[in-house]
């Protein structure tokens, strides 16, 4: 995995609020990249790579729906977040019928947007993950599709819950996987069952991982949990 900080792509014409909305991304680890209106913010999508976008609907020259189907155009995945003063019913259907992700009504908190786009964030790295078929972990190769983990020529079959487990680890290998995102993308609910079954399933997948030293997954107090590998391949 890389260390690499996520880009967003802000776009807000109100130059303090964009001021304030970029420090408090960059603050909280983002690169976040301020445009002042909807053309220079396509200008700056078309020549870089951005992982999320963050748009005014009310800007000048090119409003934030334009620039949204401009953005749909060239990247259909990108997620789109739009901030508006407008709260009328029509607007916000317009914003999802362009594929937002999501949609903030000004006045918001900036806390609340961080929440938002970390919200995102992790959705859509739970959907990448799923699109990988093998991993190599250390010694080991995780075909996540095949549900096998082979270590030195030997194969071991996994069970589905032991495979959506490890896949999202290995998805966030050397970073923390959330124990609520887990629950909830594999167990559905975060319940305190489903929590102490979670428990059991990340011992049995320490247990199959020992044999590679340098391969563990360990606990982070009140977060949830790492799986540390010298080595992520994916493919």
């Amino acid at each position: 995995m890389t260390d690499e900080k996520v880009k967003i792509l802000l776009c807000e014409d109100d130059e303090n609020l964009g001021m304030l909305l970029r420090e408090y991304l960059q603050t909280k680890g983002y690169d976040a990249d301020l445009q002042p209106d909807g053309e220079a913010g396509y200008k700056a999508f078309s020549r870089n790579k951005y992982d999320l976008c963050v748009l005014d609907v009310m800007m000048p020259k090119k409003d934030g729906f334009a620039l949204a189907a401009d953005i749909r155009s060239m990247n259909s995945e990108v997620p789109i977040v739009f901030l508006t003063a407008k709260s009328m019913k029509e607007d916000i259907l317009q914003g999802f019928k362009l594929g937002a992700d999501d949609y903030l009504s000004k006045p918001f908190s900036m806390e609340e947007l961080l929440y938002r786009i970390e919200s995102i964030l992790r959705r859509v790295k739970g959907k990448r993950a799923k699109d990988v078929v093998v991993y190599q972990i250390g010694a080991f190769t995780f075909d996540a599709q095949k549900q096998i983990l082979i270590f030195e020529g030997e194969s071991k079959k996994l069970t589905t819950k032991e495979s959506e487990l490890l896949n999202l680890l290995a998805a966030n290998a050397n970073n923390i996987l959330e124990r609520n995102f887990a629950l909830k993308t594999i167990w559905v609910d975060d319940n305190y069952f489903n929590a102490r079954s979670m428990d059991v399933y990340i011992t049995k997948l320490r247990k199959l991982l020992k044999d590679d030293q340098n391969v563990a997954i360990i606990n982070i107090h009140g977060k949830g949990y790492k799986l540390i590998t010298p080595q992520i391949k994916e493919d």
